[in-house]
């Protein structure tokens, strides 16, 4: 009988992003590649390009004048925000319309795209510039869950209920009841993806964020954007949670409590706005 690891990985190996986010990557890492390059890929995929021109054309941006093109978009925003922002797309596009019987696929990319801007407000208050790469890591933090709850459904179900009643973080609860946790296994699926560290590092490593090697930083800050989320989703003064903040973080991250107060207040702003472009369809069916 398999395991839990070789049902949740063979799970994992079923899921692909779609084939312009490749394409784009392997332009990218041509050392020869131009702009024009970057915004041929996109354009060839029609999809991609509105939810892409979408993206860039929204307040969420601010950008002064409207982009009505993608090579516009590329020299606008550069080839490194452009790549964050269509990984995003595809992820959304990845998983749009998976099951919603054995989770509240709205609820999951609520708390996602909120943990998403959390990620990039922390960003601003640490003077990262790497803001877009932030948000996807934020938005990415919990993607395990959903291989999880697709390759073992009542054990992932069992685990958030302890997890709830003893009070005891949810990593741990999985790694006692399943032998694994939702942070390696979104790690994996992403190095199977092929994205660089600086974005599977902080998924795999949020959870216990002073062991991350190469990103303390966006681990950090990731791991604090999750915990402000969890208090948010489960509608409780975010402040005492705070205290669930790893010994050691906010040395790491140069950040204080008190830094973060206002966060919820400012992701509340935006994330009608941030989550009507990228799920749509979600937005839609909730109104």
């Amino acid at each position: 009988m398999p395991t839990v690891w070789e049902k949740v990985t063979a799970n994992a190996k079923l899921i692909s992003l779609p084939d312009v986010y490749f394409r784009l990557r392997d332009v990218l890492n041509d050392p020869e590649y131009c702009m024009g390059d970057v915004a041929d890929v996109i354009s060839h995929d029609p999809a991609m390009t509105t939810r892409l021109l979408r993206l860039v054309n929204s307040a969420y941006f601010g950008l002064a004048a409207k982009i009505d093109t993608v090579n516009r978009a590329v020299s606008m925003l550069g080839t490194q925000q452009v790549h964050d922002l269509v990984l995003a797309a595809s992820v959304a596009q990845t998983f749009d319309g998976m099951s919603n019987q054995v989770m509240d696929m709205s609820r999951y990319w609520q708390k996602s795209v909120y943990c998403a801007i959390d990620c990039k407000e922390l960003a601003v208050k640490c003077n990262v510039l790497d803001g877009e790469r932030l948000f996807v890591a934020g938005l990415l933090r919990d993607i395990g869950h959903l291989i999880m709850f697709q390759s073992v459904p009542v054990q992932i179900q069992l685990a958030m209920e302890h997890s709830r009643n003893q009070g005891v973080p949810l990593f741990k609860v999985e790694r006692v009841l399943l032998g694994i946790d939702y942070a390696k296994v979104g790690g994996s699926l992403m190095r199977q993806w092929n994205l660089p560290r600086s974005l599977w590092e902080p998924t795999e490593f949020h959870v216990e964020p002073l062991v991350a090697q190469e990103y303390p930083l966006l681990t950090a800050l990731v791991h604090i954007a999750a915990i402000i989320t969890d208090a948010v989703q489960d509608e409780q003064d975010f402040k005492p949670y705070l205290a669930r903040v790893t010994t050691g973080v906010w040395q790491a991250s140069g950040l204080t409590e008190e830094q973060c107060l206002d966060v919820p207040e400012k992701v509340d702003q935006q994330f009608s706005t941030v989550m009507n472009l990228i799920f749509p369809s979600l937005t839609r069916a909730a109104g």
